[in-house]
């Protein structure tokens, strides 16, 4: 599969609260939820070397089709929920279309 559609979005996190944001953003991960779709090729999450409070999300999906369609669930708007409790203000997100590269983590 390659990836057709994908994203980057930055999050702030409120004043100590990076370290459970991070926790709820890998938890997308975990079997049921979107990130363990086999549509979902690419799923990142950093966190800013200067600035902690910053967590950069890098996901790529076979198409923006699968990515909506996954995302529409209730596993997924359940941790859109939990998150929106731990971010601050303006989270910008870029969409993007993949032209190539590597991820192998």
């Amino acid at each position: 599969m390659t990836v057709g559609y994908g994203f980057n979005a930055l999050l702030t996190a409120k004043p100590g609260m990076a370290d459970r944001l991070v926790d709820v953003l890998l938890t997308g991960m975990d079997d049921g939820n979107p990130a363990s779709s086999e549509h979902c090729l690419v799923y990142l999450v950093c966190r800013s070397a200067s600035r902690p409070d910053l967590i950069h999300v890098t996901e790529g999906w076979t198409s923006e089709a699968d990515h909506h369609r996954l995302f529409a669930d209730e596993a997924a708007q359940a941790i859109v929920a939990r998150i929106q409790d731990l971010v601050t203000g303006e989270n910008p997100r870029t969409d993007y279309t993949p032209i190539g590269g590597k991820a192998d983590l």
